[in-house]
């Protein structure tokens, strides 16, 4: 799958105007904390021309639907001579929770522009054919490539894509925004293997250093403290990287022996999956201490970027080494 179909649009035109309105939402759902905000989320609406993402629906050519979901489906297109993923809303499942959503999610996509993050091309807000356009990912989804395709992972394979989801997210977060949906299903890879992060159908703006409390993501991948309605912040995309982190090493589904339900009943009460024992002890180690039971604890992702790029040059010279060495 190209892109999880979460959200569906609002069948009134003005979107600038329910962006602005999701975003005043979103910061009134925040709790407030004596933490600075580094940028102010209102600049996000003014930062571009109204409706320059406005995409021309005469000149977007649907393809062949490729997903379908409650209240969309996915489809591939061609947008001026460009490959492109279209989620097409359906009009009659609209409602102010679904506008909400969609609105917000065209808000985040619109100001994220990072190598490791899926493009967002525009969208089409004129009822009743609401969409969103992103480029193309012709790699499909990293959970494909890992339980469809079946794919196990060499270490520097592994690291690299390891790295890439790192780097999208430290971006994400520097830039006041949790995706809260991280997990291998949302990261797509392009024509050369680029992983990028995808999805921003729940992903929400972190204002005031605030913290959240609406149980949103999947349970397989859901922090303990999303589980438990506890107050949460970006920690929480943390611990689920740590989940799939454990899938790139391991090739499995975490818990496959457990229902979603069990598994978070599980995770509630400190469950973790089984640590594979013929991986490096620095990913173990990382790994860990990403899911740990305090957000606190949890390392940042410029911290775990930098440990894995680390990591993967000690790595690289090994292989070199052993190279020259003949064995």
């Amino acid at each position: 799958m190209l892109l999880t179909l979460q959200s569906c649009g609002q069948d009134t035109d003005g979107l600038n105007e329910a962006i602005e309105k999701a975003i005043a939402r979103s910061e009134g759902s925040w709790s407030r904390s004596s933490h600075s905000h580094s940028s102010g989320v209102k600049a996000i609406v003014a930062q571009e021309k109204p409706g320059s993402w406005e995409i021309d629906r005469r000149l977007l050519k649907i393809g062949e639907r490729i997903a379908s979901g409650s209240c969309g489906d996915l489809h591939r297109g061609i947008y001026l001579g460009q490959d492109v993923a279209v989620k097409i809303l359906r009009s009659e499942h609209l409602n102010a929770a679904l506008e909400d959503e969609f609105a917000q999610e065209v808000a985040i996509l619109r100001e994220v522009h990072h190598r490791n993050v899926v493009r967002f091309i525009g969208a089409c807000t004129k009822s009743p054919h609401l969409c969103i356009v992103t480029e193309y990912m012709p790699g499909g989804s990293l959970y494909d490539y890992l339980h469809k395709s079946r794919n196990v992972l060499k270490l520097s394979e592994l690291l690299k894509f390891a790295i890439h989801v790192c780097k999208g997210m430290e971006y994400l977060h520097h830039n006041d925004i949790i995706h809260r949906d991280l997990k291998t299903a949302n990261l797509l890879m392009d024509t050369n293997n680029v992983v990028k992060v995808a999805d921003f159908g729940v992903a929400r703006f972190q204002t005031q250093g605030g913290v959240m409390t609406a149980e949103t993501g999947t349970y397989r991948w859901m922090a303990p403290e999303v589980i438990n309605h506890q107050p949460y912040d970006q920690k929480a995309d943390v611990f689920s990287f740590a989940i799939v982190l454990w899938e790139l090493v391991t090739a499995k589904v975490p818990y496959d022996t457990m229902t979603p339900l069990q598994a978070a009943l599980g995770v509630r009460q400190g469950l973790r999956p089984e640590l594979p024992t013929n991986a490096h002890p620095k990913l173990l180690e990382l790994m860990q201490r990403c899911w740990d039971a305090v957000p606190s604890n949890r390392p940042a992702f410029s911290d775990i970027a930098v440990e894995l790029e680390s990591l993967a040059q000690e790595v690289q010279s090994q292989d070199n080494s052993e190279a020259a060495n003949g064995t």
